[in-house]
């Protein structure tokens, strides 16, 4: 009880101001602490002081581990994105990002938490300066949301513009690497750029110094750290690119992985990860567990694949119980080291929804959730908070521990 009458002296300035009639500062303080921080927004507006004592960095810290889950549904300069917290089943807005006035329709970006914060970088955009104007760019931009004082800013951008590219968090030396990528957008099946450069971003610094490139220039992969901190593994992804009779663009997926010894930073090649016959899946990939043991799992239609290091093979783990209304897709995300499948629970046609008077109304998202060490699921519904449908394919999830 005296840390927390410390913490709420220090938040307060003095303990003249009251922040529940009746009761001591340090009592309000903790029943404010119980409430879930998806709801704290609704709480500022109550009064100045609850306004500075929930925006404090002591009692941010104070708060017992909330694991969120975090939806970017389009370009986050145009529509916000929002947090959803599980355990409370309960949604909350962020602003959006500042808006370019020159560029439109952001995709393929990677959004990534790190400590406190929330980093979004890259992406695919189109540029009303370029010629011409409907062929996507990458963007280098880079940009920070502070959930201290609940805002974006602008950090120093890459040194080279990517979309679709693999990146990868290491919290203990407060780096961010990133590797590959392109210029790909969502609009189109197989068009845009690839690039081999890789970077190494210090947050304290603020700063991207560059790294050994790629082996081979690849783009839509995805990265993660292994080896105690010591590895940087990048799998999947598309490089060149081929055509169906000479008209229809098809991508080539890689059957093997790269690793980057990040003590000299020199790559080494990973033999095919798929067995003889087996055909080549381009499902979504993520990374659970911590740096020392990390498990890699994939959303390949319904059915998830988990990668076994020693085989270096996909090996069958689960099957989501309840497919996706009429082959819609799913969204995957790792949220507590548990992995998350998202969609709706229904599909409204687009062209009936611009029609529909009441094309406003949302939805109801169901996420079907998967415990890999338990070998169980659960499921829970969800009112959508967008007034409007969203492609949960083309969405950007991230998940943040706070």
């Amino acid at each position: 009880m005296q840390s927390v009458k410390g913490r709420s002296t220090g938040m307060m300035g003095s303990e003249s101001t009251s922040l529940i009639p009746g009761l001591p500062n340090d009592v309000a303080v903790m029943i404010l602490s119980m409430v879930p921080y998806c709801h704290h927004g609704r709480l500022k507006g109550t009064c100045k002081s609850w306004r500075t004592v929930l925006s404090s960095k002591s009692f941010l810290s104070s708060l017992r581990r909330n694991h969120l889950l975090c939806i970017f549904p389009q370009d986050p300069s145009i529509a916000s994105p929002f947090l959803f917290d599980p355990n409370a089943v309960a949604w909350c807005p962020l602003p959006r990002m500042p808006c370019n006035p020159h560029v439109y329709g952001l995709c393929n970006f990677v959004a990534v938490p790190l400590g406190p914060h929330l980093y979004v970088l890259g992406g695919s955009l189109f540029d009303t300066r370029s010629f011409p104007i409907d062929r996507p760019s990458s963007t280098s931009s880079t940009f920070r949301f502070n959930f201290h004082d609940f805002s974006w800013e602008p950090r120093a951008p890459m040194l080279s513009p990517r979309g679709s590219f693999a990146c990868a968090a290491i919290p203990s030396s407060g780096h961010i690497l990133v590797a590959g990528g392109g210029s790909r957008h969502t609009m189109f099946a197989a068009a845009g750029t690839r690039i081999r450069s890789a970077e190494r971003y210090d947050v304290r610094r603020d700063r991207w110094v560059a790294v050994d490139a790629l082996p081979s220039f690849r783009a839509g992969c995805v990265g993660f750290v292994a080896g105690n901190g010591r590895e940087f593994c990048v799998m999947g992804g598309y490089g060149a690119s081929r055509t169906i009779s000479g008209v229809f663009p098809v991508d080539e997926y890689y059957r093997d992985a790269v690793v980057m010894e990040l003590e000299d930073g020199t790559w080494r090649e990973i033999r095919d990860v798929w067995g003889n016959g087996e055909r080549v899946r381009v499902g979504k990939i993520v990374v659970s567990g911590d740096q020392d043991c990390p498990a890699v799992f994939m959303l390949d239609g319904n059915e998830i694949l988990r990668y076994d290091m020693s085989s270096n093979r996909w090996l069958y783990e689960s099957r989501v119980p309840r497919k996706a209304p009429y082959n819609s897709s799913f969204g995957f995300v790792v949220l507590d080291g548990e992995l998350y499948v998202v969609t709706h629970l229904c599909v409204v046609d687009s062209t009936e929804t611009r029609r529909s008077r009441h094309q406003k109304r949302p939805g109801t998202l169901c996420i079907q959730i998967y415990n890999p060490k338990k070998k169980t699921w659960r499921s829970l519904a969800t009112k959508s908070p967008f007034n409007y449908p969203i492609d949960i394919n083309s969405a950007v999830l991230s998940s943040i521990c706070l």
